[in-house]
């Protein structure tokens, strides 16, 4: 585990991050010494990169900065253990799901997914077929992208994917992914309740008495091949003033690539919150934690209010508060799933009201 970088400190590690910032063009010369100017660098590679902006190195930060040095051709990429990273490999997956090759999502990690979409475009193209992206393929990206420009074949293949599961809830899968907070936990266990009760078929990844990694409840979430996935939080902040309520999901301005279906339940989650709540409307954010990034469905992380505001505790304190908020995530889960048909206008439905829209079919 890397230890933080934070303003003040110094060493080889420090250098090596401000020899990242440089060639990125956000700081004008390498240094060993963890100055303000370097903590400006690294908040606005932060912004950019859809992290926390903190200002501090951390894991995540340090990992990003290294996959950001990494342009299309400045190496061989290959199906490894450890899967390969980088800014290069977004590229790539960027450009084959343009042409129609399923990469499954832009993520700029070199998977079974990428490989299999490069052998099929060297398949296509008649290079050597071998799941390697080196000099002949890309070159062959490069003369076939002049004349082939694609549409939007990923927000076709998730269209059709959500026209296929159709509009029921009934033998749907869904995560629900709470923080450790008793209220949290609370608002969770009565959406599952509520949602089991509809034929979903429901995990939590979380009990009681475990409290597994971000790392082991991403794999328990790509393993149960989940339709969608929830994260229920709180927010916190270095003072009080910070309040309200905001979503986010996976996006990168940095790769240009965003999930259609995550961004859409974003917006009818706040929008349905906000709608039934007092909760000041934080709006949703694109972001690239690896919650977002590596669970392969459709997910997206609610903070519902901050624990260091007292007006924001008492809310999530009250049992009705919270069966609001589940009502709202249940009229929201439902709208997902609609044709625009049949949707209805934020704030108008109830529970009630789903089983005329078709949730039972």
């Amino acid at each position: 585990m890397t230890p933080d970088l934070t303003r003040g400190g110094s060493g080889d590690l420090v250098l090596q991050v401000t020899h990242f910032l440089v060639r990125l063009n956000l700081l004008n010369a390498e240094s060993s010494e963890f100055t303000g100017a370097v903590e400006a660098a690294v908040k606005e590679f932060q912004q950019a990169r859809g992290l926390s902006i903190t200002g501090v190195v951390d894991t995540v930060t340090l990992r990003a900065l290294d996959e950001a040095r990494w342009k299309l051709g400045d190496r061989i990429l290959s199906l490894t253990i450890p899967f390969m990273r980088g800014d290069d490999v977004a590229n790539l997956q960027s450009q084959l799901s343009e042409m129609g090759f399923n990469c499954g999502r832009v993520d700029g990690i070199y998977g079974h997914e990428s490989e299999v979409a490069v052998r099929d475009f060297q398949k296509s193209v008649g290079v050597k077929t071998d799941g390697r992206c080196g000099p002949a393929t890309i070159m062959s990206i490069m003369r076939l992208k002049k004349i082939v420009s694609g549409g939007a074949p990923t927000q076709l293949r998730d269209a059709a994917v959500r026209a296929e599961r159709g509009p029921a809830l009934s033998g749907k899968v869904i995560v629900i992914d709470p923080s450790n907070s008793p209220e949290i936990f609370d608002l969770a266990q009565r959406l599952e309740g509520r949602l089991i009760a509809l034929g979903v078929n429901i995990f939590l990844t979380r009990t009681t008495a475990s409290h597994p990694t971000e790392a082991e409840r991403i794999e328990l979430a790509n393993n149960s091949a989940a339709d969608l996935v929830i994260s229920l939080h709180q927010d916190i902040y270095p003072n009080d003033k910070a309040h309200g309520v905001a979503t986010y999901y996976y996006g990168s301005d940095s790769h240009g690539v965003h999930s259609i279906v995550g961004e859409h339940f974003a917006i009818l989650a706040q929008r349905e919150i906000c709608a039934r709540t007092d909760l000041l409307n934080c709006r949703i954010q694109a972001k690239t934690w690896d919650l977002l990034r590596l669970t392969k469905s459709p997910t997206v992380r609610i903070a519902l209010g901050f624990s260091t505001n007292s007006g924001d505790v008492k809310r999530m304190a009250d049992s009705a508060f919270r069966e609001t908020i589940v009502e709202a995530l249940m009229i929201a889960i439902q709208r997902l799933y609609l044709t625009a048909e049949n949707d209805a206008k934020t704030g108008t439905l109830k529970i009630s009201d789903l089983r005329r829209a078709g949730i039972r079919r």
